[in-house]
């Protein structure tokens, strides 16, 4: 049996824990971390707790970038590092509406394994790290292959996402993360993130994912190569928005038909690569999700 919960407002990290360690011990599988929510993660007047308190923190201490995993949406969207870096802005801001960012997580998105979500994409794309906790104690795992079927990801019986790291990235590089989508409280049709670097006017590298791809996010590797070591020209993009087509494995579905997903598919991969590349360039571009 799958369920929620969360820390009472006078429970410790370890009081957390013994509480997921026992359900797992009962019988009850498949934990999703605060099964998305944070029951008044922004509301200061009642009382907080040390695990609150800690798990929801943003820390940007060079050369890596942590966030507690009960950070909601709203609360990253309108942290120092959204302005930062416009990409993790992009990703904040686009996701469902303002009731939901006031509250979802970015830990309960990532523990969730599902493969619309906007996180996962985004910090595959960030190249990120996230640290779980459990009864066998603390372990680090990519962002990438995480999650390893629909619904499936590495985390072991009894164990909890506690943060999230990445490396801040380095001066003369910027990212992108676009999404399209039928309405704000709807998952994404199809999301691409793009973080790269330019030396000059080529590109020196790149990372690439995309999200309502396929059962997984996908890290689109053949259209990062595409990029890697030449001038970012329409040619060029087209080469990789072609390339993460070929990636991808889009389910058809009430969003759209596979045909559908993959035109998409290419029109944001050109997006995201070409915003990112102007935001590199110095330019201050607006992006986030849209709808049809």
């Amino acid at each position: 049996m799958r369920f929620g919960f969360w820390p009472g407002p006078n429970n410790s990290w370890s009081d957390t824990l013994a509480l997921a360690m026992h359900a797992e011990t009962a019988g009850w599988h498949g934990i999703w971390y605060a099964d998305h929510f944070m029951p008044n993660a922004e509301d200061t007047s009642g009382p907080t707790s040390e695990c609150w308190t800690t798990l929801a923190a943003l820390a940007v201490a060079v050369p890596r970038v942590r966030i507690g995993a009960l950070a909601t949406h709203a609360r990253i969207a309108r942290s120092p590092l959204a302005k930062q870096l416009p990409i993790v802005a992009d990703c904040a801001n686009g996701i469902a509406d303002n009731q939901v960012r006031s509250r979802g997580t970015i830990g309960g998105s990532l523990a969730s394994g599902d493969p619309s979500c906007d996180w996962p994409v985004l910090l595959t794309t960030l190249d990120a790290k996230l640290q779980a906790q459990g009864p066998g104690g603390v372990r680090e795992l990519p962002v990438d292959g995480f999650v390893e079927d629909l619904y499936v990801t590495k985390l072991k019986p009894g164990e909890l996402i506690t943060g999230i790291s990445f490396a801040l990235p380095v001066k003369g590089s910027a990212g992108a993360y676009v999404g399209f989508k039928r309405c704000a409280p709807a998952y994404p049709t199809i999301s691409v993130g793009v973080q790269l670097s330019l030396k000059g006017e080529q590109c020196e590298s790149v990372r690439i994912a995309l999200g309502s791809a396929g059962l997984t996010t996908i890290h689109a590797r053949g259209a990062e190569a595409e990029l890697k070591g030449k001038t970012l020209t329409p040619a060029v993009l087209a080469r990789a928005a072609e390339a993460a087509v070929a990636e991808c494995d889009p389910v058809d579905d009430q969003r759209g038909s596979i045909a559908f997903k993959q035109s998409i598919i290419n029109a944001l991969v050109k997006r995201g690569i070409e915003t990112a590349k102007r935001r590199c360039q110095g330019e201050t571009v607006e992006v986030s999700h849209e709808y049809y």
